[in-house]
């Protein structure tokens, strides 16, 4: 776990809050204006709040942007008792937009930050104001959800890395150094914007895996997906039409791939068919440290158009 005054360089210049009301002590991020609009930013995998530095110096000067780190990573903690799947994730967030009691929800969502928000949309519809998926899958029980995850599964490298290690029992040995191969991890996912590799930024992002008792929520991640143990929440009609009526936003890095957007765009648009559809060509999967400044820029238009 990261040292909560951690700021690397001053490039995470932000005041550390914690809670425990998920069972654990969960790290987040709150900042800009309490009386402002929610903005809740949902990392995945390997990252942390980290990804999401730049939307938050910028979108906090009028929203309340509030971050957390999910179980496992970043600077929550990574209980060694827990199971790290999809829906462990789902009721940890539920757990803590309800304490916080958080309404009103532009949601940004990021890897597997999308299947995490979209299952807290769908248990509570009424929290949500708006959607925006950044290279973030959004699962809400369209039938072909499966095939097209097994689709893209199949021309990933990452996924079917995951598949071949998990076969071959190397996954979690593998995964369980993460703090000395998250560059080759993060590579692998895809980003394309080399010059974010600096000395502090390796170290923001290897430094929650620093022993591999602080890898599970990695390792969790990946394994879920290669058992088949992540169980997508499915919408119950009422929030299924109170979803699909709100704004929403889709930034699609075209140079992913880990999630391709030939497989994941037709998921977001078979929910919001009329919702805007930004692709950005030469963009990886972790958009954002390749088009910081364009995706900021995408948000806050479409924050104060709708």
């Amino acid at each position: 776990m990261i040292p909560s005054d951690a700021t690397f360089a001053g490039s995470f210049p932000f005041d550390p809050h914690f809670t425990t009301v998920p069972a654990f002590r969960m790290h987040y991020l709150d900042e800009g204006p309490r009386d402002g609009e929610v903005v809740l930013c949902l990392h995945g995998e390997p990252t942390w709040g980290y990804l999401f530095r730049h939307p938050i110096a910028a979108l906090s000067q009028t929203h309340r942007v509030i971050v957390p780190d999910h179980m496992g990573f970043g600077k929550s903690e990574t209980p060694p008792a827990r199971s790290y799947w999809l829906q462990d994730h789902i009721d940890n967030l539920e757990r803590f937009v309800l304490a916080l009691d958080l309404s009103g929800i532009s949601l940004v969502m990021h890897d597997f930050g999308g299947p995490v928000g979209m299952g807290l949309a769908a248990r509570h519809p009424d929290r949500i104001r708006r959607i925006i998926s950044t290279n973030g899958p959004t699962p809400f029980g369209q039938p072909d959800l499966l095939d097209r995850v097994m689709a893209n599964a199949s021309v990933s490298p990452w996924f079917q890395w995951i598949a071949k290690a998990e076969a071959d029992g190397s996954l979690e040995a593998v995964l369980g150094q993460l703090g000395f191969n998250i560059l080759s991890t993060l590579k692998l996912n895809g980003f394309e914007n080399n010059a974010v590799i600096t000395d502090d930024w390796l170290r923001a992002y290897a430094a929650p895996f620093v022993s591999p008792a602080e890898c599970l929520g990695a390792i969790g991640w990946a394994k879920g997906f290669a058992t088949a143990a992540h169980r997508f929440e499915q919408p119950d009609p009422a929030a299924d039409r109170d979803i699909r009526r709100k704004p929403a936003l889709a930034i699609w890095g075209e140079a992913d791939r880990t999630l391709h957007a030939e497989h994941f765009l037709p998921l977001f648009a078979a929910v919001f068919p009329t919702a805007r559809i930004e692709r950005l060509p030469g963009v990886g999967h972790y958009c954002l440290e390749d088009a910081p400044s364009a995706i900021t820029a995408l948000i806050a238009q479409f924050l104060h158009q709708t």
